[in-house]
């Protein structure tokens, strides 16, 4: 049974958070599962921190952290998630939101489901001039594909998948009932393995094998039908900060198509590296744009209904689609 714990819902919601966090601080936590929500397209823009501190003894407790992301709430996110600029009303920035909660979060591992909460820490922290947080990461992603890895290609292992295969109960896309979901999803792999969780976490080792396979060289991928965007499709170009084949993993988890060219239809182009019309160094020259996006430009002027995202638009939606 897990104890939660609001904060910044109301204006009675602000007493405590330091005492609590101090105290926690102080027990035998395993690890610390954190999830995050935003406000819009950017990974900075957090509204809502969820954290699972996870004992030793087996005993849960959640906090519900509400935040003022200092930005616009876009559609697509607040309905995701229920929170708007109204709901936050009450609620400090992500700096002074941040400071009290430093200590837990510096003291035990963190588990994340997917890359993207460390992302947005961070660049919550470097939009608000902080230092990022000195913690060690664990992704419940990975870990679960230690566990469970007939799940590959049959469902996936996004929370949406793993809360069927696990019969687990949680409420979708609140950042408190996320995190205590992925930590949920740990506690199972150490008792389906016998093995805990760091040692899942960590490197697969290798092996030796007579006949390697050949390696995939397309990112075309069919979109997970259970994903929250499964019937739109997706093309990527240009450099990303992952490889294509992750991000194209990444993508199909959420439902989406992804195609190696442009065709019509494209729901989504994701164009990686520089943005076209970012502005750039004095003395930097602009890349050309590739040729998929001038073929997108093209379809767009012609009537065509496919978005262009940047590299942190596309995290961002995957966050706000992700299956949990």
């Amino acid at each position: 049974m897990a104890n939660l714990h609001r904060f910044f819902h109301s204006d009675s919601d602000a007493q405590g958070l330091e005492a609590l966090v101090g105290d926690l601080s102080q027990r035998d936590m395993r690890f610390v599962a954190l999830d995050v929500e935003t406000a819009n397209g950017s990974a900075a823009s957090i509204c809502q921190i969820g954290l699972a501190c996870t004992a030793r003894d087996g005993e849960m407790t959640m906090l519900d952290v509400l935040v003022d992301p200092g930005g616009v709430f876009h559609d697509f996110n607040s309905d995701l998630h229920g929170i708007d600029a109204w709901k936050v009303r009450h609620a400090p920035d992500f700096a002074r939101v941040l400071q009290p909660l430093r200590p837990l979060l510096e003291a035990f591992p963190l588990i994340q489901h997917s890359g993207f909460d460390r992302r947005a820490m961070n660049a919550a922290c470097d939009a608000g001039r902080i230092p990022t947080l000195a913690s060690t990461w664990h992704d419940s992603v990975r870990i679960a594909r230690r566990a469970w890895p007939q799940l590959k290609g049959n469902g996936g292992h996004g929370l949406a998948s793993l809360k069927e295969f696990l019969d687990l109960e949680f409420q979708h896309h609140d950042a408190a009932e996320d995190a205590r979901a992925a930590a949920l999803v740990v506690l199972a792999a150490e008792k389906a393995t016998g093995h805990s969780f760091d040692l899942l976490a960590g490197p697969t080792p290798r092996t030796r094998s007579a006949k390697p396979s050949a390696p995939r060289r397309t990112a075309a991928r069919e979109g997970n039908p259970q994903g929250a965007l499964y019937g739109f499709s997706l093309c990527l170009t240009g450099k990303l900060r992952v490889s294509r084949m992750v991000a194209a993993e990444m993508a199909a988890e959420v439902g989406l198509k992804v195609v190696s060219r442009v065709e019509p239809g494209l729901s989504l182009l994701v164009v990686g590296g520089t943005n076209a019309d970012q502005e750039l160094p004095l003395g930097q020259t602009a890349p050309r744009k590739s040729s998929k996006l001038r073929q997108v430009e093209a379809m767009i002027e012609a009537g065509h209904r496919t978005r262009v995202l940047d590299e942190e638009a596309f995290f961002a939606l995957l966050e706000a689609a992700k299956p949990r």
